[in-house]
This record gives structure tokens, C-alpha cells and sequence, in this order.
């Protein structure tokens, strides 16, 4: 046993003093933090841009004046009705004078119509304002032609009232529903990125081991299990840090926003009212879902004695959570389909899906507790097989790449025994 926490201390201690885990770290939480204080960030860049002043064009000084009390409200444009010609105006943008130009003419049907002119037009965003206020002068002009009340053509284009109620009392509401979504869609990512990210870590740690002849030297000392054990609760040790650093500085980063008055976009996200239910069954989801794959991991790679084979022997693996979040990402708009009910109770797609019906749905209890435990005992099972697998496995050298090397491992493994 004492061999066994050696091991354990040992990878948990590489992996967590690596560079490549002190950058990958670093990144997350700077990105992490700068998610979380988005709206702030955007507002310290663009609090001070200059207003834009634009020339107008034109013949009809109604129009001018109905564009220029439409865009009254927006304090980043400021216009102006140009007294010279088109191409004046042109130079004068080109100069630095007016940050662009527009001009307003007639069509066939004598409507207001408009050409923009820039010197870059690239951003799409700033003729934008422009353009809708246009729309408007153009909805004043048909309303007085056809001699309709302005009121009336406000009523018809605005949007209809319409509320969802669930008429189950135990079910979501459409607020908590949009809040939950948000919250949901970003744990899925993190369990996906997770699960590809430490499995691949746990396959390729082996492989580098045989390649290296390490393993003949771990083999006389600790035995096969106790090592493919050691390092995949190693491992998780390491997630579970880098998963306990990330949310210790999103809440920082959340009570920040929200104190600054910037939470608009947290609260779009759902972030402003977690649920301790929610983060509860995202650490049990990826826990288990981690052990189910790491587990899996370690058996290929154990398969293998050379780190380019460790990829290509990981790939059935990694087509399975890809697929699984593919789901997931598909039920988030129909979380009840009986598609996504079904493969929520298959082991390697149900981290990520019954997660996600959890947090969208009111689902049964006997329901979560069914999954957790099919996917437990998928665990003890794929642990028992892997282990013979792996005792077998460190054992084989050369190139390897076919998933038809287990039967050749199990053979080893009863010859060890």
C-alpha cells in the first residue's frame, strides 16, 4: 500500500509542478476571469471612442431631419446636413474630416433609400445604427403615403406577447430554463475538454513509460494494477485541483461583475444564481465520467509502447465523448427527446447527458440514481477487465495500433498470474 501512495504522490506531484500544467492553468484562468468580467473589459476599450460625425447628402431636408431625430439617442454619431456635392463630401471623409458620408435618395417609389460611404467598411457595426434608422424613416414615409396612424404601425411590428408556463408545479420555468441552459452549456464544455484532456494525459503517460523502459523497473518493484490505479487517482487529483483553482477564482470573478454593476452577461449565462444541487452533479457526473474514461485510457495505453501509437489507439475513445457531447449539445433545445432519455443510461455518453437532463429537466430521482449506478458498476467492470488488461499490456513492446492486442495482453495477464 505504501508503494501504491508513492506512485500516486509521484505522478500527482509531476503533473502538478509541469510547466505544461502551471501554463494550461494560468490561460484558463485568465481566460475564466476575463469571461466572467467581459462586459466591464469591453466597456474599458470603448468608453473612450471618439463620436462619429457624418456628412449627409440630400435633396430632402424632411428626411434629413426625421434620420437625425432617430439617431437623437445614440451619442455616437453626430450628423450633419452636407451643403456641397457628393464628391465634396467623399474628400472631406477621405481627409479626416467626417468619419463617413451617406446619401439619401429617391427609388422608384419614392422612398428614401441610402449609400454609405467609408473608408473602411469592414465593420459592419457602424453603418448598422445608420441603416436601421433609415428603416424607420422609410416605415414614416409608407405610414404617411397610405395615411396610417404612426401608432398603428408601431403596434403591428411590435413583438407579440408570449409566456411559456409549465403546468407541472415541480417543473422549470422558462426564467429558470433560459438561466440553467447557459450554465449547463458551459459545464458540458469543461467535462468535454476535461475527459479528452486527462484521459489523453493518462494513455500517453504510460506509452512514454515503455518507451523509455521505465516500466521494467516498476514492474519488479510495484504491480501493474497498483500503478494503473495510482496514476489514474493521480490524475484525477490533478483535475480535481485545476477544476477547485477555476471555480475558486469564477466566483471571485462573478461577485466582481456583480458588484460593478456589469452582470448582464453572467446573468444571460445563469451565473447569478447557481444552484448547489448543479454544481453537485457536475462534480459527481465528471468525477465518475473521468474514471470511466481514465480507466479505458490507461488500458490503450498500455497497449502501445511509443507515444505516436498512444494517439491513434485513443481514437475509438475519443470518437465516444465527441459523440456524447454532440448529443449533449443537441438536447440542450430538446432535452426530453427519447433519443437523448435513452443514451443518457449508456456508461459512456452519461456524464455528459444525464448532466445535462438534470439540469434542464425535473427529472425522477430513481432516474439519477439509476444511471450513477450503471455507470459505477461499468466502472468496477471496465477496472476488473482493464486491470488484467494492463497487467498484460506494460508487458508488450513494438508497434501496436489494433484494439486485436487485447487478447494477446488478457494471454499475458494469466501467464503473470
Amino acid at each position: 500500500m505504501n508503494k501504491f501512495f508513492i506512485m500516486l504522490s509521484h505522478t500527482y506531484l509531476n503533473r502538478v509542478k509541469s510547466k505544461s500544467f502551471l501554463i494550461t492553468t494560468i490561460l484558463t484562468v485568465l481566460l475564466v476571469f476575463g469571461l466572467t468580467n467581459l462586459q466591464t473589459i469591453i466597456e474599458q476599450f470603448s468608453g473612450d471612442e471618439e463620436e462619429k460625425k457624418v456628412a449627409v447628402v440630400t435633396e430632402n431636408e424632411q428626411w434629413y431631419q426625421s434620420l437625425n431625430g432617430m439617431l437623437n439617442t445614440n451619442e455616437d454619431y453626430i450628423l450633419e446636413n452636407y451643403n456641397g456635392s457628393l464628391k465634396e463630401a467623399k474628400d472631406e471623409v477621405e481627409e479626416g474630416d467626417f468619419h463617413s458620408v451617406v446619401e439619401l435618395s429617391e427609388n422608384e417609389q419614392g422612398l428614401p433609400e441610402g449609400t454609405y460611404y467609408a473608408n473602411q467598411i469592414a465593420n459592419t457595426g457602424e453603418s448598422q445604427p445608420i441603416r436601421q434608422a433609415l428603416q424607420q424613416v422609410k416605415v414614416g414615409v409608407v405610414t404617411e403615403k397610405a395615411n396610417v396612424e404612426p401608432s398603428t404601425i408601431q403596434q403591428i411590428s411590435s413583438p407579440v406577447d408570449f409566456d411559456l408556463v409549465a403546468l407541472e408545479e415541480s417543473a422549470k420555468s422558462a426564467e429558470e430554463l433560459s438561466q440553467t441552459r447557459g450554465l449547463v452549456y458551459v459545464m458540458l464544455f469543461f467535462m468535454y475538454f476535461s475527459v479528452m484532456m486527462y484521459g489523453n494525459m493518462i494513455s500517453t503517460d504510460v506509452a512514454t513509460e515503455k518507451s523509455s523502459r521505465v516500466m521494467e523497473i516498476l514492474i519488479s518493484s510495484v504491480s501493474p494494477v497498483s500503478q494503473m490505479f495510482a496514476k489514474i487517482i493521480g490524475i484525477a487529483l490533478v483535475g480535481l485541483t485545476q477544476f477547485a483553482i477555476l471555480l475558486l477564482v469564477g466566483y471571485f470573478g462573478i461577485q466582481q461583475a456583480m458588484s460593478s454593476n456589469n452582470g448582464l452577461l453572467l446573468e444571460s449565462f445563469g451565473f447569478t444564481e447557481v444552484q448547489a444541487s448543479t454544481i453537485i452533479y457536475a462534480v459527481v457526473f465528471f468525477v465518475l465520467g473521468y474514471l470511466l474514461y481514465a480507466t479505458l485510457a490507461a488500458t490503450l495505453g498500455s497497449l502501445v509502447s511509443r507515444l505516436e501509437d498512444a494517439q491513434q489507439i485513443v481514437a475509438p475513445m475519443m470518437m465516444l465523448v465527441v459523440a456524447a457531447f454532440m448529443i449533449a449539445v443537441f438536447g440542450l433545445s430538446m432535452p426530453e427527446a427519447p433519443f437523448v432519455t435513452v443514451t443518457s443510461y449508456i456508461p459512456f455518453f452519461t456524464p455528459l447527458i444525464m448532466f445535462l437532463r438534470v439540469g434542464m429537466l425535473d427529472i425522477p430521482v430513481w432516474e439519477v440514481t439509476l444511471s450513477i449506478s450503471i455507470l459505477v458498476v461499468s466502472i468496477i467492470v471496465l477496472g476488473l477487465v482493464g486491470a488484467r488488461v494492463y497487467r498484460g499490456g506494460v508487458l508488450m513492446y513494438g508497434k501496436s495500433s489494433s484494439l486485436k492486442d487485447f487478447k494477446k495482453a488478457l494471454q499475458l495477464s494469466k501467464k503473470e498470474g
